[in-house]
């Protein structure tokens, strides 16, 4: 299997968008994602992004999987500053984490079915819904909800 650090530096040379945090981060997610899949007894991830070349461990999670793990990753291990580091990282919409896969797919690092491509990415979830307000206090949610301005930004 190659180096991962040294194939992402290759990476970041060709496609200096995303820091290596970013493809490590996603690297771990999808470890997340399978094990997650795994635990529920979902069939779907064992169909073929595959982990490296080792076919011991090929599993596959589509684009929707991937996203929803990566998703419920970033939550629990980051909590509410979730969208400031993803940012940080390079990371501002779905888009770019099919970016990130498929910049490890094209180096080996990770499989893809002829049915995956980076445009599944596009059609993922907000950012700002996903990652803001699951830590807005309930006032707020119930404000932005109905349309009215809180009493600061009213003066």
């Amino acid at each position: 299997m190659k180096d991962f650090k040294t194939t992402i530096s290759a990476i970041q040379k060709e496609d200096p968008r995303y820091a290596y945090d970013a493809y490590a981060f996603v690297q771990q997610a999808l470890d997340y994602t399978l094990e997650q899949r795994e635990k529920t007894g979902d069939p779907l991830c064992l169909r073929t992004f595959m982990l490296g070349n080792n076919p011991s461990r090929e599993r596959h999670v589509d684009c929707k999987e991937l996203l929803e793990g990566i998703r419920e990753f970033t939550l629990e291990q980051y909590g509410p500053m979730s969208l400031l580091l993803l940012h940080a990282w390079g990371i501002k919409a779905c888009e770019d984490f099919g970016n990130i896969v498929f910049n490890m797919v094209n180096k080996d690092l990770l499989g893809k079915s002829d049915r995956d491509s980076p445009e599944d990415f596009r059609r993922g979830f907000d950012f700002v819904q996903a990652f803001m307000l699951p830590f807005l206090p309930e006032e707020k949610l119930k404000m932005k909800r109905s349309g009215k301005k809180s009493l600061k930004s009213a003066e």
